[in-house]
């Protein structure tokens, strides 16, 4: 089939756009490239440099196209960012994803499938895990702005039968994260980091979980979801948490790092502690994490030691 990534050239959504096109599907990528990369893109798809936030332009990609399904990855995706600047937040997050919705209807597109976020959409958790039923209070604009655009997708179904289907995502790492970034991140931080032998600060105390998941098995989410869980909300999680203070111990393994952690205050709008149920995904999507996290995070270590070799041969 036929299938727009928007975001396809960030982090997860090139991943995803790599998947659909292993599967033998037909790829094109939606992206202003402000955080994504033109070298993340597939070369067997095509880019559309369009910014979610002009209509018009959005329009007019869609229309060229054709697509059948619109996976819809765009976003502002910074919990600092949206305590910062709310109102920016909205604009990509809302208005930008009404564009996108708004082109999908006057297009004929069969069906979205939406990036949301399973950390930032509860709050402070009453279980560990939680469900996909968990009561919705989030700290961060960025948590409510994902939440916003699930009911328009409902309102969408409801009004123009526009099909969707909603993935929830844990915290996810891997290759192409940004190693660079002040701010979230946090495995990539730390194994830059860590391989350059730099010191690095955790935030808070450590001792706050998330759930990890490697963005290979978020990859293989978005291809389940193309002929299932229409209609549907998923966690797409490893289920686990695991603690920041974990991760550094993990991670000090893997790349040799000998110093110890500086603790700065915690981050406005994070969540302490966090995992997410997957069973749902399991069952409906036929789903489930095969990545576990030391593999994960193995992988994710060579991939920015050669990263960072590139860079250094290069200067």
């Amino acid at each position: 089939m036929k299938i727009l990534v928007t975001g396809g050239a960030g982090f997860i959504g090139s991943h995803v756009a790599d998947a659909y096109i292993a599967a033998g599907h037909e790829v094109a990528v939606l992206d202003n490239l402000s955080t994504g990369r033109e070298e993340n893109v597939n070369p067997k798809a095509a880019l559309h440099r369009v910014d979610i936030r002009d209509l018009a332009k959005v329009n007019d990609a869609i229309a060229s196209f054709k697509p059948d399904v619109v996976n819809h990855h765009a976003a502002q995706s910074e919990v600092p960012k949206s305590v910062a600047d709310p109102g920016y937040d909205a604009h990509v997050n809302v208005v930008g994803g009404l564009n996108v919705l708004r082109a999908c209807v006057d297009n004929s597109v069969r069906k979205v499938i939406f990036s949301s976020t399973g950390g930032a959409l509860y709050g402070e958790p009453d279980v560990v895990p939680a469900d996909e039923d968990h009561p919705i209070r989030p700290l961060s604009p960025y948590g409510t702005s994902k939440f916003a655009f699930e009911q328009y997708l409902g309102t969408f179904e409801r009004t123009f039968h526009l099909n969707y289907t909603v993935l929830r995502y844990a915290n996810v790492y891997g290759a192409r994260q940004d190693f660079f970034a002040e701010e979230g991140r946090v495995v990539a931080i730390f194994a830059g980091r860590m391989i350059e032998g730099k010191p690095l600060t955790i935030d808070g105390d450590g001792n706050q979980s998330r759930d990890m998941l490697h963005v290979g098995d978020i990859a293989a989410a978005n291809l389940a979801a193309l002929e299932k869980g229409d209609g549907g909300t998923f966690h797409v999680s490893s289920g686990f948490p695991v603690t920041v203070n974990d991760l550094f111990r993990k991670l000090s393994i893997l790349t040799e790092y000998k110093l110890e952690p500086r603790f700065g205050p915690g981050r406005k709008g994070d969540v302490y502690r966090i995992a997410l149920d997957n069973t749902r995904a399991r069952e409906r999507l036929g789903w489930e994490p095969r990545i576990q996290l030391e593999e994960g995070l193995r992988l994710t270590v060579d991939y920015f030691r050669g990263q960072i070799a590139r860079l250094r041969s290069s200067t």
